[in-house]
């Protein structure tokens, strides 16, 4: 009997949790995340106590062999490869999170306009929706990366945090269909339950009810989603750097240091093989961990399969 009412009194969230802590592969890649996402956080601190300077340059020290002075040895021109991964970590992370943020968010916004309202809108919007999903995303990447922001009247300093910027802007302006598509379904699901039509009934303002019972309900599949572009986005980022649209000077990122790499490939290729393993872990555990996501917030896929 307890058991019983303990198990009634279990909330979504406390059940959702239990399933995802029951899977091996998702907490080992919450695990793996959190160690990657805490090395970035504190890559200053870290940098400092060992003495290391990522942007210092030192030609004396070009191409140094693994010791205290550099635990990783140094680049082409001198620099600490530790350091540098470090700093890199940071900026592909930060990409890769704000980039998902923003799609998600702006994903979200246009499905929950055009599930919530229906009609014309929902056609329009779709019909948007359906024509940015049936462009190839990398080469639209690309495209977009290669454009010279001075021809649009922009500034054209694109180095350091500019660059981050822009890569972020590229990626969430091409990156929102999927969330859009999701939060569409939630919101044709939510708006037919009758806790809504109630809402509707009583005359609650329509944006209300969108904000208030509708978007709560696609939450869940957004933030899965989410997570799950992180780890595209950050291959995304890695590529633009390694063609040099990426990510620019002075600032490091891992896709930056394989490009720099490659000329050096089969004489150096630890300095290409520390950063295609950072990416490799980073994207493996996103990928567990949105997988972990998906299977908790949704245990009858689980049970289909």
């Amino acid at each position: 009997m307890t058991a019983v009412a303990l198990n009634m009194a279990e909330t979504p969230t406390r059940r959702a949790w239990t399933r995802f802590r029951r899977n091996r592969a998702a907490m080992f890649g919450a695990c793996l995340l959190a160690v990657l996402a805490l090395s970035a956080i504190f890559a200053g601190a870290i940098t400092a106590v060992l003495g290391l300077d990522a942007e210092a340059v030192d030609l004396a020290s070009r191409y140094a062999p693994v010791s205290a002075a550099h635990p990783l040895g140094g680049d082409e021109l001198g620099r600490d490869v530790l350091a540098r991964l470090l700093q890199g970590g940071q900026v592909s992370l930060s990409v890769g999170l704000a980039a998902a943020v923003a799609a998600a968010g702006i994903g979200a916004a246009i499905g929950l306009l055009a599930g919530f309202q229906g009609g014309l809108t929902d056609s329009i919007l779709m019909r948007i929706t359906d024509g940015m999903l049936a462009l190839p995303v990398l080469p639209l990447l690309i495209v977009l990366a290669a454009v010279d922001p001075t021809k649009l009247g922009m500034s054209a300093d694109s180095g350091g945090a500019a660059s981050v910027v822009r890569i972020v802007l590229i990626v969430a302006l091409v990156g929102w269909p999927g969330a859009a598509r999701l939060t569409r379904a939630a919101a044709l699901s939510a708006r037919a339950q009758d806790y809504v039509r109630a809402a509707r009934a009583v005359g609650v303002h329509p944006f209300r009810i969108a904000i208030r019972h509708v978007a709560p309900a696609a939450a869940g599949p957004v933030i899965v989603a989410a997570t799950l572009a992180m780890g595209q986005v950050i291959l995304f980022e890695s590529i633009l750097s390694f063609l040099g649209l990426g990510i620019q000077p002075p600032l490091a990122s891992w896709g930056a240091m394989l490009a720099h790499a490659q000329d050096t490939i089969w004489e150096r290729p630890m300095l290409a093989i520390w950063p295609g393993v950072a990416i490799f872990l980073t994207v493996i555990a996103v990928n567990f961990v949105g997988d972990g996501l998906r299977d908790a917030s949704n245990p009858r896929a689980v049970e289909n399969r």
